[in-house]
């Protein structure tokens, strides 16, 4: 069974604070030009994308650097929804598992395109570093791995994306903005092609994989 976990690229959709706004704009129709086509303005880091180390490493590898097997993970799906706004995930919610990629479910996704889908859990940077450490990829149904800047943010939150630097200074890769985390189980393959951009990110068409039947596996 394959799932689409993407949220849909669309005008006026939300993006993190300050990144460029997305605009999908009719170029070309049947009627005054025999074909459709469209004009597509967005940012590398446009709804559900991947990031690659370059995003916040300076010398971190750029996508293009990966071969495509890279961008299909043995996910395990890790239930966060019991913790509230702006949470953090603890280092003890990390698998310690044979997967390669873990996918922290917060169920955030149902505030897609709200404000308050920017005071969405975050991991705590030890939570990043095991993650390192256990070589995990990482994947969220959030914004952001690292707290998002807002007025309701805490006194105690760290300041800047360590959970960034963690992962992707340590080659991990980072995927965003999933949607749907509900319906893969907690053991799924999750395939997130990203753009051929040769940069810091780009949008995927993530899917999950699983067996068809039971819901838990």
């Amino acid at each position: 069974m394959q799932i689409d976990l993407t949220q849909p690229i669309e005008t006026g959709m939300q993006t993190y604070p300050g990144d460029p706004p997305v605009a999908v704009h009719p170029h070309a129709t049947h009627a005054g030009d025999g074909a459709r086509v469209s004009s597509l303005e967005c940012g590398s880091h446009t709804g559900t994308h991947v990031d690659a180390p370059a995003h916040t490493e300076p010398d971190g590898r750029t996508l293009d650097s990966y071969p495509l097997e890279r961008f299909v993970f043995d996910a395990v799906r890790v239930d966060c929804r019991d913790l509230e706004a702006r949470e953090s995930i603890p280092a003890s919610r990390v698998p310690d598992s044979d997967a390669d990629l873990a996918a922290f479910w917060t169920g955030w996704d149902a505030h897609w395109g709200t404000d308050r889908y920017l005071e969405h859990p975050s991991l705590s940077p030890a939570a990043a570093e095991t993650c390192a450490d256990r070589g995990l990829d990482v994947a969220v149904d959030t914004l952001n791995p690292d707290p998002t800047p807002t007025e309701g943010a805490g006194a105690d939150e760290p300041d800047g994306v360590p959970a960034h630097h963690a992962l992707l200074g340590d080659d991990r890769l980072i995927l965003e903005n999933l949607t749907g985390l509900e319906a893969v189980g907690e053991r799924f393959e999750l395939r997130a092609y990203p753009l051929a951009l040769a940069g810091d990110g780009a949008p995927v068409r993530a899917v999950g994989v699983r067996d068809g039947g039971d819901s838990s596996h």
